[in-house]
């Protein structure tokens, strides 16, 4: 497997969740990883500058048409869905929620399944709705390798089982685990 991106989804839980697996990554990181966390649309996100203190990689909320750079941790910004276009820059949408959420998991993770195909890595972590499962299983169709948190270790566990349910040939890990196998690729 030959890794260009990785893309993460999570919901409830989601700060303890990459707090495991974003400030393990090493400052030379080749790889640009973008994040979708469903947050209130009514309030600024911190996400961006949490993590940007506990990270050695930059870490940055996405902007419109921002091409995308290696070792970069984007966050996606609060009531606006964040994709990947086929040139590898990131633009926002204000489209309708999917699932109730806008961000959504499931937007990010198929257009980047798009964009990188089989160089994708997509994860999902703990979250209370479906979010993320149809988008891993684009992400396992176009040969991108899939990641779901193992569902007993997450506070949240719908969303893992949601996601294996709809991905049955994803990898089931702890958040240990996944910290090790994204700092290997």
């Amino acid at each position: 497997m030959t890794a260009e991106a990785v893309v993460i989804g999570a919901s409830a839980g989601a700060l303890e969740a990459l707090s495991v697996i974003l400030p393990t990554l090493p400052a030379d990181y080749a790889l640009p990883v973008m994040v979708v966390v469903h947050i209130p649309q009514d309030k600024p996100s911190v996400l961006a500058e949490l993590f940007h203190a506990k990270c050695r990689l930059p870490v940055k909320e996405a902007e419109d048409k921002e091409p995308i750079c290696r070792g970069t941790i984007y966050f996606a910004p609060p009531d606006y869905h964040l994709l990947v276009e086929m040139d590898r820059s990131l633009s926002l949408s204000s489209d309708e929620p999917v699932l109730y959420s806008r961000p959504s998991i499931d937007v990010l993770f198929e257009s980047a399944a798009d964009a990188y195909g089989p160089g994708l890595i997509g994860i999902v972590l703990t979250g209370a709705n479906q979010d993320g499962a149809s988008g891993l299983k684009a992400i396992a169709g176009a040969g991108g390798f899939t990641i779901v948190q193992e569902p007993v270790g997450a506070f949240a566990p719908a969303m893992p089982e949601a996601a294996k349910a709809a991905c049955p040939g994803a990898r089931t890990m702890s958040l240990d685990a996944i910290a090790g196998f994204l700092r290997e690729v």
